[in-house]
């Protein structure tokens, strides 16, 4: 099936609606919805009669992750929470001297800069990054490396301006300088290809509801197995040992794998509801998803900057994007448009000074353009 049939086949959106809200929270497609349906239907006449079959779509789940991201084993993925939770892990995992430092940008999403900013407790400084004002990202982050740093965290792509990071290179340095890499792919995994082993990449979170069109509640967390060990763990229960299904053992250890991040019971609805949405990503294959993604934000790129109303946020450089386009109106204030565009059906965000767009793979080329053109042509009450 071509990947036109498969978007008419798999997406059903309101045809009211020009859907550009990737970045904050997808839509499901179709399998998703019928393996939550099914699973809710199965709950509801023989209850956990099948749990056997359930925890193999669970190992399932961890292989198409591992996949996804180029892991060498489904044994370094853990399925927590969220991102944030991932980060928190890490965070407060790591044995922290006073006088160490965490370097990041100035760009990031909250959960990526609170997380390190808690440590201050512990005597540990966060250097806070100018992205913007440098010859090249990578490079002033590089910079700002020193004897002390411990832990290099950036986003892949910035929530709010769009901006693609150089993660083989940053990656690079970081190995080279005995530094701790940690990846918030949040707005990569789903729309780009993502390769940890390139990367040299410690530690790798992202939710599922965003790029990867799943459901809220269930994130990625990969670890590489030389870096497993630097983290201590805060939270403990019944599936983070080695034998977790052997309830009468009394001895236990902590699993050889990433599960032992997993404290708990194991969201299973979640579980069910990403691996059905991973199939059709991994299905299409991420180099289609990918190819389709950029042209998809180069054509609003082009239409942006063909506008004398709309001015770019996001960077144009070869490379430099990814899913994300943001732009101000230069005739009036982004709030005001952004409540005209949502009142009229285009779904977006407001962030970075702007209006965020980020479609998909199966986004209509139609609907791109009318997206912009709309915004284009809003005048302010």
């Amino acid at each position: 099936m071509s990947l036109e049939e498969l978007s008419k086949t798999e997406f059903h959106l309101d045809r009211h609606l020009i859907y550009l809200n990737h970045a904050a929270v997808a839509p499901w497609p179709q399998r998703t919805r019928q393996a939550v349906q099914s699973f809710a239907d199965e709950n509801a006449t023989i209850g956990s009669r099948n749990y056997l079959r359930w925890i193999d779509h669970e190992t399932e789940l961890r292989k198409m992750l591992a996949s996804l991201i180029n892991s060498p084993s489904g044994d370094d993925v853990a399925l927590l929470k969220s991102t944030s939770e991932a980060l928190s892990v890490v965070a407060h995992g790591l044995s922290w001297q006073a006088g160490d430092n965490v370097v990041i940008s100035n760009q990031e999403f909250p959960s990526n800069r609170i997380v390190w900013e808690s440590l201050s407790r512990y005597g540990v400084e966060v250097k806070v990054v100018e992205l913007s004002s440098a010859m090249t990202p990578e490079q002033a982050l590089i910079d700002a490396c020193n004897a002390n740093t411990r832990l290099l965290a950036i986003s892949s792509v910035q929530y709010a301006t769009g901006l693609r990071m150089n993660l083989e290179r940053l990656g690079e340095h970081c190995y080279q300088s005995d530094i701790l890499f940690c990846i918030d792919a949040i707005q990569s995994i789903g729309a780009v290809q993502f390769d940890v082993q390139k990367y040299h990449a410690d530690f790798v979170m992202a939710d599922g509801h965003k790029w990867m069109l799943g459901p809220e509640g269930l994130a990625v967390f990969y670890c590489r197995p030389e870096s497993r060990d630097k983290l201590s763990l805060n939270q403990y229960g019944w599936h983070m040992v080695e034998h977790a299904h052997d309830f009468s053992r009394m001895d236990w250890q902590v699993a050889q794998t990433a599960r032992r991040f997993e404290c708990g019971s194991p969201n299973m609805l979640g579980i069910h509801a990403l691996r059905a949405s991973l199939s059709l990503l991994l299905e299409i294959g991420m180099d289609k998803v990918e190819a389709r993604v950029i042209e998809n934000s180069e054509i609003l790129i082009k239409e942006i900057q063909s506008s004398q109303n709309l001015q770019l946020i996001t960077a144009t450089d070869e490379e430099r994007y990814a899913g994300i386009v943001t732009f101000r109106h230069n005739k009036t204030d982004h709030e005001s448009l952004y409540q005209w565009l949502m009142s009229k059906g285009v779904m977006c965000a407001l962030r970075g000074g702007g209006i965020r767009y980020s479609p998909h793979f199966y986004t209509d080329y139609d609907a791109l353009h009318r997206a912009v053109a709309m915004a284009d042509s809003y005048v302010q009450q």
